[in-house]
């Protein structure tokens, strides 16, 4: 600008500051920058050359904020680490899954099959991104986003006599064996408190994990059980009750911790996951798309 005043004014500093900074530099570079002519000053040939090289670097720092947005938002390759039980990955993940790939081909998927409590605690330790899943009860460290919800039904084999019938009861269930999954797992909880608060007793014939597993037994005719209509595919030879006046829908979403910071890779799938771009839902789900964590449930 030809003049140490108008530099500083320009940039909002004193003019002493400015000259300080200035001899500071040529102390460090070991060169003369500026020569004084008349009421101005000028570039050296040293000056000269260092501003050359100088004024692209300083560019890029004046653009590095815009920059930096915008390569951030075009990353197209890297990874996604999700945590989800059996039934998730195998009847709630695969469409997204798909249209995610499809929209990142670059970008790798890795599904970590797991129980809800073990998921919970790869996500709070960090080796996933986020998990996806039903939850009754959330953390105050999680954060629960819902994605939509899933009516539960009873199934039985073909032919059984609960089809046949046009009303069932809940003491109708007591009269047959139960097939449910193991113990730890939600589902069993909330069968047991179903039974327990209308005061019925109930008989347990296998306890097995995954829902292709339980409908494999349920068509042996080795008992009926409860699953989410999710894991009714059209093609499982089994009858399906509607059973939503004994037991809560099961609400599915993304788990995430309060305090992480996701990844660009783990930020779009969330946004896929939530509806948040293109045509994500769930034709056989009811869609209740709170996009706003829910806290914790008492």
């Amino acid at each position: 600008m030809g003049s140490i005043s108008k530099a500083a004014a320009h940039i909002g500093l004193s003019q002493p500051a400015v000259s300080q900074q200035i001899r500071q530099l040529e102390e460090e570079m070991a060169v003369t920058l500026f020569i004084r002519r008349g009421g101005s000053i000028h570039l050296t040939p040293d000056g000269e050359l260092l501003l050359k090289m100088v004024k692209p670097l300083v560019e890029k720092l004046e653009h590095l904020d815009k920059e930096f947005q915008h390569q951030r938002a075009e990353v197209e390759e890297g990874y996604v680490e999700v945590a989800g039980g059996g039934s998730t990955i195998l009847y709630v993940l695969p469409r997204y899954v798909e249209q995610f790939r499809r929209l990142h081909p670059k970008m790798e998927v890795r599904l970590h099959n797991v129980t809800g409590i073990e998921g919970l605690a790869q996500l709070r330790a960090g080796l996933v991104d986020f998990a996806v899943g039903p939850m009754i009860e959330v953390p105050d460290d999680l954060e629960f986003h819902p994605m939509f919800s899933y009516e539960p039904v009873v199934i039985t084999c073909i032919g059984h006599p609960l089809a046949r019938k046009k009303i069932i009861t809940l003491a109708d269930l007591t009269q047959y064996p139960l097939i449910l999954p193991p113990r730890n797992l939600s589902t069993w909880r909330v069968v047991d408190s179903a039974f327990k608060k209308n005061g019925l007793s109930y008989q347990v014939a296998m306890e097995v994990g995954g829902w292709d597993a339980i409908k494999k037994y349920v068509e042996l005719n080795l008992g009926i059980s409860i699953i989410s209509s999710v894991g009714i595919t059209g093609t499982d030879k089994v009858e399906a009750l509607p059973a939503g006046e004994f037991f809560p829908k099961r609400m599915y979403g993304v788990v995430l911790r309060k305090d992480s910071i996701l990844s660009p890779q783990a930020r779009r799938f969330v946004k896929l996951l939530l509806g948040k771009n293109g045509d994500a839902g769930h034709p056989a789900a009811s869609r209740e798309a709170a996009v706003a964590p829910v806290g914790r449930r008492n």
